[in-house]
This record gives C-alpha cells, structure tokens and sequence, in this order.
C-alpha cells in the first residue's frame, strides 16, 4: 500500500485512515507482516505494532530495494476449471501479479453448482489469495471476483487498455507476438479458457469485444498451466518479470 512520506529503517510509521482501511481489509493485526511503499516509490517490510481506531503504526525492518509491484494493472478472466485447479489458479496468479482473477462460466467449462456438490470451495478464494500475497510478499492481494459468464467476465476487462484471449486453435498469432505488437500498457486483461475449448462463437463474441487472439504454441496446455504461461509472458514482456 502506498504511503505519502519517505521513511528508513528501524523507525515507525503511521498510517493514513484510507491505508489503515486497506489494511484491515488483508492482514491488520498486531504482529501482522506487511509490505509498504512508500512516496519515493520503494518498497519496505514492516510488522504492525499497534491498531488504536483509525490509526495502525508499523515498525519498519526491511528495505526490498525497489517497488514489488509491477505497475501493469493486470487481470485474469479464467473459465472455471473442476477439481482443484482453481485453487492452484489463485496461488500462481497472485504470485504472478494479478490484481483481478475474475472465474466464469464458458461453454465447455464445469459449472460452479457441480464443482461444488462435493465440497463448498468458492468462499475460500480470497483467503487463498490472502496467504498467496503474504508468501510472495505482495503489497496489494488480488480480488477474487464472483462466478460470472463470458458477458460478465469481458465486463470486468472493458477498461483494459489491451485485451488478450488465449486460444489453441488460433494459428497465425502466437502470444510473443501479440505482445511485441503492443505498446506497453498500463493495464491488460489475459483470457483463459477451459480444458475443452473455446466455442468459435465465443471467439467471435472476444473479437467483438476487442480481444486479441493469440495462441500459446502447438502443444495443447491443461488451462492452469495456460494461465500460468500467459500471465508470465506478460509480466515479463509488459511488468517486472525477468
């Protein structure tokens, strides 16, 4: 979470009521962990000392030595996968930089009443993402937005200044170059479908929504390891990765 001041280490800083916000939102308890940066853009490590009302004062003891955020405001829009590969979906995306996973319901895909008949999983996401954030020592924590369909899930893209679907049967476009073609944006959406597909209906419903298609290559990838390919090819062609 940003903060407003320069600071060094072994000193104490105080929150803003709108960081105190943010922060009560993830992880804003006494002894807490938390990343910061601050006004000159780095980033720190500091533990959370004390939370009186509006106010919460962080010890900080450790410099990271530059920002842990990427800058590109990315989201991924991932079709519902069944067992628990979304869950896995969550982790690797939260490390990867995400700062929306928005899972729908395409064609193909499972539906969130049948994956959840067994075992009730879906309330857990943003507690995944919660502990994700933590390990990779994120400073923002993903939102893990509710099941939606394809229509829903374009929606959350609509702002994006770049708009990628990734799709096995797509054969002039690879992703490297798609991204190559770009210049780099601010913020980008990275479309992911399920194991079975895209419906070309659904392709020509992304193209109308200014989607660009692009494939990962020849082999055919489980959708986890797509999201997780995808992701990482962004980052490192647009954010921080590399």
């Amino acid at each position: 979470m940003p903060l407003r001041f320069k600071f060094s280490l072994g000193t104490e800083v105080i929150l803003s009521p709108s960081d105190r916000r943010r922060l009560a939102q993830a992880r804003g308890r006494v002894g807490e962990i938390v990343t910061l940066t601050d006004a000159s853009g780095e980033s720190f490590r500091g533990r959370v000392v004390a939370v009186s009302g509006e106010q919460v004062r962080v010890f900080v003891f450790e410099a990271l030595g530059g920002p842990v955020e990427s800058g590109l405001d990315l989201i991924l829009l991932q079709a519902l996968p069944d067992k628990e590969r979304m869950e896995l979906i969550i982790q690797k995306a939260t490390e990867l930089g995400a700062d929306v996973i928005v899972p729908f319901h395409s064609v193909h895909s499972i539906r969130l009443a049948d994956r959840e008949q067994k075992q009730k999983k879906a309330h857990r996401w943003p507690s995944l993402a919660l502990a994700a954030a933590k390990q990779c020592r994120r400073e923002r924590v993903p939102t893990v937005a509710e099941v939606t369909d394809l229509a829903g899930a374009m929606a959350w893209a609509e702002k994006c200044e770049v708009k990628i679907a990734v799709w096995e049967k797509e054969k002039e476009m690879c992703l490297r170059a798609a991204l190559r073609q770009e210049n780099k944006p601010a913020s980008a959406a990275l479309l992911v479908g399920p194991e079975g597909g895209l419906e070309e209906e659904e392709i020509e419903q992304l193209k109308q929504g200014g989607f660009i298609i692009a494939s990962l290559g020849r082999r055919i990838l489980r959708t986890e390891t797509a999201a997780m390919v995808g992701l990482g090819l962004v980052q490192y062609e647009w954010g921080d990765l590399g």
